[in-house]
């Protein structure tokens, strides 16, 4: 069980999370697909299929969905058909209409700030990678939710001022980064490697842990050379309840 009975997180897969702060469970980033069922990520080292591991047996059971941006392994066609078109989604403004074209009835896109069931919720800037690679990104947002607790999910993004800032300005108690190192076959990382993580890692008093790991073809950083390299950084499997 965790520590902490106000914040807990289960990493199911990837990016997928299932995040309760306070009694109230957010499912993030739902990438249901079976495993090779996507195909993979192009320009990339390694021309796997996608996930490269089968979705584990976790209770995906959840009062709302927060999806960060619409990237394939961040929410795909499985999930779609899955989920609860009536369920409360939040997301960034700029994809909120492509959520209602696939029939989704209570989409929730956060500008800055929204509630939900005593759980406040502020979106947070991201920057996917570095320089002209960022922009063709695209848009993408981190999520802190603040109860009694808070929990802070950074999204796709490297380490950059915006994220210091979020840090100093929230304080959480628990962060959830996105790690694996991604990347194409020109180019910086787009997702958090080594030095990313250990810079958040002197950045915050609060308890650290890196998902996004071993799930995706352009994610080379793995789980055992992250936990080698970096002190203090929970990294964990799939399927587990992160202890913070």
């Amino acid at each position: 069980m965790a520590t902490n009975p106000d914040v807990s997180v289960t990493l199911a897969r990837n990016a997928t999370v299932l995040a309760t702060v306070g009694g109230t469970t957010f499912l993030v980033d739902p990438l249901f697909a079976s495993q090779g069922a996507l195909p993979p990520i192009d320009d990339t080292p390694n021309d796997r299929n996608n996930p490269l591991v089968p979705m584990p047996d976790v209770d995906l059971s959840h009062d709302a969905v927060i999806v960060t941006h619409r990237h394939p392994d961040h929410f795909d066609d499985a999930a779609k058909e899955a989920l609860d078109p009536g369920v409360p989604l939040f997301c960034q403004p700029e994809e909120a209409d492509a959520f209602v074209e696939e029939g989704f009835t209570d989409v929730r896109p956060v500008e800055d700030a929204a509630s939900f069931a005593g759980v406040d919720l502020y979106r947070t800037p991201g920057r996917h990678g570095h320089g002209e690679l960022a922009e063709k990104m695209g848009p993408v947002s981190g999520f802190v939710l603040a109860g009694d607790e808070t929990l802070y999910v950074a999204g796709d993004t490297v380490w950059y001022e915006p994220v210091a800032e979020t840090l100093a300005r929230f304080d959480p108690d628990a962060v959830v980064l996105n790690g694996g190192a991604a990347r194409f076959n020109h180019g910086e990382p787009i997702t958090m490697g080594v030095e990313d993580v250990a810079a958040v890692r002197e950045a915050t008093d609060a308890a650290v842990a890196v998902v996004h790991m071993e799930s995706i073809n352009h994610c080379l950083l793995s789980r055992e050379e992250l936990r080698s390299e970096t002190d203090g950084v929970l990294v964990p499997e799939d399927g587990a309840e992160i202890e913070f």
